[in-house]
């Protein structure tokens, strides 16, 4: 592995996104991370941007190739939830997590394709969810934008991987976070009892299967979708 390839984390100050970006420090890689608040882990170029700003994104990628170089790896994560069911579900809620979960993706992985394709090497890898496979009653409009990442990344695939570019998805199921571990115990219950595994998952594992999908021993793997749920969208 070549360790100065720079990668890009969009929604890296907390959760899964930082945990990624940690390990991606870790393994050598020059890094860099996008948020709007909070703060990225040390050693990690925080670039504060809005992936529903067209102009933010820009000025994020100007950032980082000043500062690091062209971006190599683009890791596609920043997301957001409007949860309520379809009949309670407003425009606002809907357009809310389309723009951010798949038009802010779009944004930016068609910024990091330009010098991906000068440079004949990228790895492009979008955080979906296991929701967009198995759907969920109240997500409509997140599970709609996560399995759209599908269907963007197998395109992709086709347009790019001629030019050594791979796109593929990660596609997380109940993962521990700040957001799983406020809820009540019964509920964390419910979604051990629906995993083969019997345990939520961790950042660190979805972290690690963006790191091989970014890796050289990931060359040749393109528009594939890796599930990172312990087992439980089997058959979808």
């Amino acid at each position: 592995m070549q360790k100065s390839r720079v990668v890009l984390i969009t929604g890296g100050s907390k959760g899964i996104g930082r945990i990624i970006a940690e390990k991606f420090r870790d393994a050598g890689y020059s890094v860099a991370a996008t948020h709007r608040t909070g703060s990225v882990p040390e050693g990690v170029l925080g670039v504060v941007c809005d992936v529903t700003d067209q102009a933010q994104v820009e000025a994020a990628f100007t950032t980082v190739e000043a500062e690091l170089g062209p971006v190599e790896v683009l890791v596609a994560n920043a997301g957001v939830t409007k949860d309520t069911l379809i009949a309670r579900m407003s425009d606002e809620d809907w357009d809310a997590v389309i723009d951010t979960n798949l038009t802010g993706t779009f944004r930016a992985v068609r910024r990091a394709a330009r010098p991906m394709t000068r440079g004949r090497f990228g790895r492009i890898i979008l955080v979906s969810s296991v929701v967009a496979l198995m759907g969920n009653p109240g997500q409509v409009n997140y599970a709609a934008s996560k399995a759209a990442l599908v269907g963007m990344a197998r395109s992709l695939t086709r347009e790019l991987g001629s030019r050594n570019i791979t796109c593929n998805v990660v596609a997380p199921g109940f993962i521990n976070t700040d957001m799983t571990a406020s809820l009540p115990p019964e509920t964390i219950k419910g979604y051990e009892a629906r995993i083969p595994a019997a345990r939520l998952g961790e950042s660190s594992d979805v972290a690690a299967a963006a790191l091989f999908l970014a890796g050289e021993d990931a060359g040749y793997i393109s528009g594939a979708v890796l599930p990172v749920d312990g087992g439980l969208g089997m058959g979808h």
